[in-house]
């Protein structure tokens, strides 16, 4: 059964002349004994919601679990899928890509990411099992990890969150074959990873991996404890390869058809590339079914369980019917009181009307709660041993927050959303750029928005940060003006299942701009006419965030001068692009003067004033200083954005 893992891991690679058959081959001992006799599941179910998550952190060893959903009789893992390996339009993808392969729980391949989304999923888990209760949910997560996932950082903060949550039912199969591309993994690392492991709080056993009764009785080992379990797999990379065993050739390359010919006749292999010996797909298919008993009585439960129908609802991702009647009260209230407050602040009123009307929301910071708003008063913490808790302390780990957030969602039943200095998205960029490739719904908090931090300088004042959230597919990146907007913009975030969302939020107080009432979401068109020209406009205004006040107050500047001029509140960029082109071309205004003013760089910008439009904004880093004077210092102000519109007259 393993060696069918080996030769199908060989056939797609070399068919493809493309990818990375070493890694499946050395493991196919230790999958085999983890699907046959561990793993819950049901082939004929992949979306089962109480399956175990089996995550393959080394996703550049694809065929690995492609090999195996094929094996198990998954049915979109065609034998033809198989052989179109890396081909357009196939389902299997260069690496593991959610969406496209059922069975595939998450998209990896950048190394660390599969490990890091475990921790997420298993978080999960333990907060379903309590919501819920164990009936419902009880399962594991297990996961494939390569030395390079343990190299990476982000591995350090998965870990170490893991240990401390105390995460009992996640277990890491750590692929100890002591290779990375360039050689043996003692060319660039002396880590004592077991002992490392170890002072996370993880419990800790080290194995032969291609002794499938060592490998047996280390996984029945793992499912008692109660901690997170780590089992060292010694392994040889290209195990079976007939003279590249253990060789870190055998790592991203096809073998090439005289080795391929060779190992097929070392492991008495006769059959054809992706043919199986009948006795051998026979075993493999009686254990896709294995679990369809236990699923079957599953489903039993949740027919009668009384909670049965929340659950249901939470784990398709739908909001309860009620989740935005405060917050739609709020705004009209809001409308009334025009309060002058931060957004962050404004995001955390949102926050506060929404927590207890969508239970599936669990908050979060980086150790940054009282600047992020992001707690809600009242709110449980998240934490061992019972998990209830709807806030978790993630601790300065920007990275494995990200990550975790990711592995949460994908995992169903919760919605998270986790707050940091925008700045800082730095950290997390490359977990938050996964969540907008797998269509996901996570929430991001990025409060000190600009230059308004102030005082802390250009080490915190983040200026290129929105144009580069902005440039990732599918992110929506809101940056909302007011109490109203931001009320408006978290309500958009919530419906939208499909993409993940980054607020970016003010720490200095700004106006409020939204004083009229409004019929529907002005906000989800992405942007809007906030203020109309006295007349036939003759200069357009576009401006987000606490910089809508600087552009209403040139507007009502010009207007004086015998200028009339509009503005336009541009919340969300993204949004804006899903708008028909009727309904663009009447936003941009084109025939008039365009100024736009934002507190960062000029880039993107140009969607909406052209190539001769004005920019108010920066075009170096800040400075230390308080937030007013940096605004005059460097030049963001009514006066500048009058000036702007005049030139261009």
């Amino acid at each position: 059964m393993a060696d069918a893992i080996r030769v199908l891991a060989m056939d797609g690679v070399e068919k493809a002349k493309s990818g990375h058959p070493g890694m499946p081959m050395g493991m196919a001992d230790v999958a085999t004994v983890l699907f046959s006799r561990f793993l819950k599941f049901d082939a004929s179910r992949p979306d089962w919601a109480d399956r175990d998550r089996f995550i393959l952190s080394a996703g550049h060893g694809s065929m690995l679990i492609y090999a195996l959903l094929h094996l198990t009789g998954y049915k979109a893992a065609t034998k033809e899928e198989l052989s179109n390996f890396r081909q357009w339009g196939s389902k299997t993808a260069g690496h593991p890509e959610f969406g496209h392969m059922p069975g595939v729980e998450t998209t990896t391949g950048p190394l660390g990411q599969g490990l890091a989304n475990a921790v997420g999923f298993a978080l999960a888990e333990r907060h379903l099992a309590a919501r819920y209760g164990a009936d419902l949910v009880d399962h594991r997560t297990w996961v494939i990890a390569g030395d390079g996932c343990l190299m990476e950082g982000i591995s350090q903060e998965a870990i170490t969150l893991a240990g401390r949550y105390r995460l009992n039912k996640l277990t890491v199969l750590w692929d100890d074959n002591e290779i990375t591309i360039d050689g043996k993994v003692g060319l660039s690392d002396a880590t004592d990873q077991k002992g490392r492991f170890k002072s996370a709080g993880w419990a800790v056993k080290a194995v032969d991996g291609h002794d499938m009764h060592a490998i047996r009785a280390a996984m029945k080992w793992a499912v008692k404890q109660d901690r997170p379990t780590l089992i060292a797999c010694r392994t040889k990379i290209g195990r079976g390869a007939a003279t590249m065993e253990g060789s870190h050739k055998t790592h991203g390359a096809a073998l090439g058809a005289a080795e391929i010919a060779a190992t097929r006749l070392g492991l008495a292999w006769t059959h054809d590339p992706f043919e199986l010996p009948d006795d051998v797909a026979a075993a493999w298919k009686k254990v896709g079914r294995r679990g369809a008993k236990a699923r079957k009585a599953w489903e039993a439960k949740l027919a009668a369980h009384p909670q049965g129908a929340d659950f249901t609802r939470a784990m398709s991702g739908d909001l309860p019917a009620d989740a935005f009647e405060a917050l739609d009260a709020g705004i009209a209230e809001l409308v009334e009181t025009k309060p002058a407050q931060a957004t962050r602040a404004s995001s955390g009123a949102a926050l506060g009307k929404l927590f207890a009307a969508v239970p599936e929301m669990i908050g979060g910071s980086a150790d940054l709660t009282g600047s992020n708003n992001t707690f809600v008063a009242g709110t449980p913490i998240l934490d061992a041993p019972t998990y209830e808790g709807r806030y978790v302390n993630w601790g300065i780990r920007e990275h494995g927050m990200a990550a975790a957030m990711n592995g949460m969602a994908l995992h169903g039943g919760v919605i998270p959303y986790g707050g940091t200095f925008m700045v800082f998205s730095d950290y997390s960029r490359p977990s938050i750029r996964l969540a907008a490739l797998m269509g996901i719904r996570v929430i991001h908090v990025l409060t000190h928005d600009s230059i308004g931090v102030g005082e802390d300088g250009p080490t915190h004042q983040p200026v290129e940060h929105l144009a580069a959230l902005r440039a990732i597919p599918n992110l929506l990146v809101f940056r909302p003006a007011d109490t109203v907007e931001a009320f408006e913009c978290w309500r958009v975030a919530l419906e939208t299942k499909t993409a993940p969302s980054a607020m970016a939020l003010s720490r200095q107080k700004t106006d409020a701009v939204r004083v009229t009432p409004a019929s529907g979401n002005l906000s989800a068109r992405g942007a809007y006419e906030l203020r109309a020209a006295n007349g036939e406009a003759k200069a357009t205004l576009f401006a987000t965030g606490t910089e809508v006040p600087v552009a209403l107050k040139a507007a009502e500047t010009l207007e004086a001068d015998g200028t009339p001029t509009r503005v336009v509140s541009v919340p969300c960029f993204g949004l804006f692009e899903q708008q028909d082109a009727a309904y663009q071309a009447s936003v941009i205004g084109r025939g008039t003067v365009r100024v736009a003013v934002e507190a960062g760089i000029k880039q993107g910008w140009e969607r909406f004033i052209g190539e001769d439009g004005g920019f108010v904004g920066m075009s170096r880093f800040g400075a230390s200083a308080p937030a007013e004077v940096l605004y005059e210092k460097f030049g963001i102000t009514s006066e500048a954005v009058v000036a702007a519109v005049k030139a261009r007259l």
